[in-house]
């Protein structure tokens, strides 16, 4: 015969599974803290910056 199985276990076991695969989801959705934001943001912007500088605009 096959083995037995505590449904309550298996329940719980179940829901913990799932809780794990939303925390994992939301962890890599909202995984960057506030420094690392804030410093690719500023890095963006003075990337931009210089681009903008070096830009040759035509005159008429």
């Amino acid at each position: 015969m096959g083995d037995t199985v505590n449904l309550r276990t298996a329940r719980k076991q179940a829901e913990r599974d799932k809780a794990r695969a939303d925390a994992t989801a939301n962890a890599a959705k909202h995984g960057q803290s506030k420094a690392a934001r804030v410093l690719a943001a500023a890095q963006g912007d003075k990337a931009r910056a210089m681009l903008d500088a070096h830009r040759l605009d035509e005159q008429e």
